[in-house]
Protein backbone atom coordinates (compact mmCIF):
# COMPACT_ATOMS: atom_id res chain seq x y z
CA UNK A 1 0.00 0.00 0.00
CA UNK A 2 1.45 3.64 -0.69
CA UNK A 3 1.97 6.11 1.75
CA UNK A 4 3.04 9.42 1.14
CA UNK A 5 4.34 9.92 4.17
CA UNK A 6 7.23 7.10 3.77
CA UNK A 7 7.60 7.91 -0.65
CA UNK A 8 10.86 9.44 -1.02
CA UNK A 9 13.07 9.71 -4.47
CA UNK A 10 16.50 8.53 -3.29
CA UNK A 11 19.22 10.21 -5.62
CA UNK A 12 23.56 9.71 -5.43
CA UNK A 13 25.97 12.43 -6.37
CA UNK A 14 29.59 12.26 -7.00
CA UNK A 15 32.57 14.93 -6.38
CA UNK A 16 35.12 13.52 -8.51
CA UNK A 17 38.56 14.43 -7.72
CA UNK A 18 41.53 14.31 -10.06
CA UNK A 19 44.81 15.75 -9.30
CA UNK A 20 43.85 17.97 -6.70
CA UNK A 21 40.47 19.32 -8.61
CA UNK A 22 36.90 18.92 -8.34
CA UNK A 23 34.83 17.99 -11.54
CA UNK A 24 31.98 20.37 -11.94
CA UNK A 25 29.56 20.27 -14.25
CA UNK A 26 26.69 22.73 -15.83
CA UNK A 27 22.79 21.48 -16.06
CA UNK A 28 21.19 22.72 -19.57
CA UNK A 29 18.58 25.25 -19.47
CA UNK A 30 16.15 22.50 -20.45
CA UNK A 31 16.58 20.51 -16.87
CA UNK A 32 13.34 21.02 -14.83
CA UNK A 33 15.66 21.47 -11.25
CA UNK A 34 18.15 23.61 -11.36
CA UNK A 35 18.43 24.58 -15.09
CA UNK A 36 22.13 26.56 -15.97
CA UNK A 37 23.11 25.74 -12.53
CA UNK A 38 26.39 24.04 -12.23
CA UNK A 39 26.60 20.75 -9.49
CA UNK A 40 28.46 17.63 -9.37
CA UNK A 41 27.22 14.20 -11.26
CA UNK A 42 24.54 12.18 -10.24
CA UNK A 43 21.49 10.72 -10.40
CA UNK A 44 18.40 9.16 -9.41
CA UNK A 45 18.38 5.26 -8.14
CA UNK A 46 15.72 3.15 -9.02
CA UNK A 47 13.99 -0.33 -7.65
CA UNK A 48 15.79 -1.81 -10.85
CA UNK A 49 19.19 -0.89 -9.64
CA UNK A 50 18.66 -3.80 -7.19
CA UNK A 51 15.76 -6.03 -7.70
CA UNK A 52 16.70 -7.94 -10.21
CA UNK A 53 20.10 -8.62 -8.67
CA UNK A 54 21.70 -11.39 -6.91
CA UNK A 55 20.85 -10.58 -2.94
CA UNK A 56 24.15 -10.37 -1.01
CA UNK A 57 22.66 -12.40 1.97
CA UNK A 58 19.45 -13.88 1.88
CA UNK A 59 17.41 -10.75 2.49
CA UNK A 60 19.28 -7.84 1.81
CA UNK A 61 21.74 -6.16 -1.51
CA UNK A 62 24.56 -4.16 -0.35
CA UNK A 63 26.66 -1.24 -2.03
CA UNK A 64 23.66 -0.29 -4.03
CA UNK A 65 24.01 3.13 -4.00
CA UNK A 66 28.07 2.73 -5.10
CA UNK A 67 26.84 0.80 -8.11
CA UNK A 68 24.14 3.61 -8.83
CA UNK A 69 27.09 6.35 -8.51
CA UNK A 70 28.96 4.49 -11.13
CA UNK A 71 26.17 4.40 -13.29
CA UNK A 72 25.40 7.35 -13.18
CA UNK A 73 28.60 9.25 -13.93
CA UNK A 74 29.22 6.61 -16.82
CA UNK A 75 25.95 8.07 -18.06
CA UNK A 76 26.44 11.78 -17.26
CA UNK A 77 30.58 12.20 -18.05
CA UNK A 78 31.50 8.83 -19.03
CA UNK A 79 34.01 8.26 -16.36
CA UNK A 80 34.88 5.18 -14.55
CA UNK A 81 35.72 5.96 -10.96
CA UNK A 82 36.97 3.95 -7.87
CA UNK A 83 37.65 4.66 -4.44
CA UNK A 84 33.81 5.78 -3.57
CA UNK A 85 33.73 7.49 0.07
CA UNK A 86 30.87 9.15 1.82
CA UNK A 87 30.48 12.87 2.26
CA UNK A 88 27.24 13.86 3.50
CA UNK A 89 23.71 13.69 3.26
CA UNK A 90 20.68 16.18 2.23
CA UNK A 91 16.83 16.18 2.37
CA UNK A 92 15.54 18.29 -0.88
CA UNK A 93 11.67 18.95 -1.42
CA UNK A 94 11.31 18.99 -5.03
CA UNK A 95 8.64 21.76 -7.03
CA UNK A 96 6.28 18.80 -7.10
CA UNK A 97 6.09 17.90 -3.32
CA UNK A 98 7.97 15.20 -3.33
CA UNK A 99 10.95 14.43 -1.16
CA UNK A 100 14.58 13.63 -2.41
CA UNK A 101 17.06 12.19 -0.62
CA UNK A 102 20.44 12.87 -1.92
CA UNK A 103 23.57 11.00 -0.63
CA UNK A 104 26.94 12.52 -1.64
CA UNK A 105 29.65 10.46 -2.45
CA UNK A 106 33.30 11.15 -3.41
CA UNK A 107 35.17 9.20 -5.67
CA UNK A 108 38.76 8.94 -7.83
CA UNK A 109 38.98 8.60 -11.65
CA UNK A 110 39.86 5.30 -13.40
CA UNK A 111 39.74 7.50 -16.89
CA UNK A 112 40.19 10.54 -17.37
CA UNK A 113 38.13 11.72 -21.02
CA UNK A 114 34.96 13.63 -19.98
CA UNK A 115 32.15 13.43 -22.37
CA UNK A 116 28.42 15.36 -21.50
CA UNK A 117 25.66 13.70 -21.29
CA UNK A 118 22.75 16.00 -23.25
CA UNK A 119 21.48 17.27 -19.94
CA UNK A 120 25.00 18.54 -19.44
CA UNK A 121 26.66 21.82 -20.99
CA UNK A 122 29.92 22.71 -19.72
CA UNK A 123 32.18 21.06 -17.17
CA UNK A 124 35.71 22.15 -15.30
CA UNK A 125 38.03 20.86 -12.83
CA UNK A 126 38.33 23.34 -10.12
CA UNK A 127 40.38 24.23 -6.66
CA UNK A 128 38.18 24.86 -3.93
CA UNK A 129 39.07 28.54 -4.49
CA UNK A 130 37.73 28.27 -8.08
CA UNK A 131 34.45 26.79 -7.55
CA UNK A 132 33.75 30.27 -5.50
CA UNK A 133 33.34 31.70 -9.50
CA UNK A 134 30.90 29.24 -10.71
CA UNK A 135 27.01 29.61 -10.14
CA UNK A 136 26.68 26.15 -8.24
CA UNK A 137 23.31 25.22 -6.47
CA UNK A 138 23.28 25.77 -2.75
CA UNK A 139 24.77 23.66 -1.03
CA UNK A 140 27.77 22.18 -3.61
CA UNK A 141 30.66 24.60 -2.16
CA UNK A 142 29.36 23.25 1.24
CA UNK A 143 30.35 19.87 0.25
CA UNK A 144 33.18 20.45 -1.84
CA UNK A 145 34.74 22.38 1.50
CA UNK A 146 33.74 19.39 3.54
CA UNK A 147 35.55 16.68 1.02
CA UNK A 148 38.66 19.06 1.06
CA UNK A 149 38.79 19.18 4.36
CA UNK A 150 38.83 15.66 4.46
CA UNK A 151 41.02 14.78 1.99
CA UNK A 152 44.16 17.45 3.28
CA UNK A 153 43.51 16.97 6.98
CA UNK A 154 42.27 13.09 7.68
CA UNK A 155 38.92 14.53 9.71
CA UNK A 156 35.56 14.74 8.79
CA UNK A 157 33.60 18.27 8.60
CA UNK A 158 29.53 17.96 9.61
CA UNK A 159 27.21 20.28 7.44
CA UNK A 160 27.03 23.99 9.55
CA UNK A 161 23.70 25.46 9.71
CA UNK A 162 23.97 28.62 8.10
Amino acid sequence: MYDANQAHYIAVTGILVHEGKYLIVKRAMHEKAFPGKWTVPGGKMTVLDYALKKKDTNEHWYAIFEEVLRREVREEVSLEISDIGYVTNIIYVRSDGIPCVILSFYATLKTETVRLCSALTEYAWVTLEEAKQYDLIEGIYNELEMLDCFLKTGKSMVWKRL
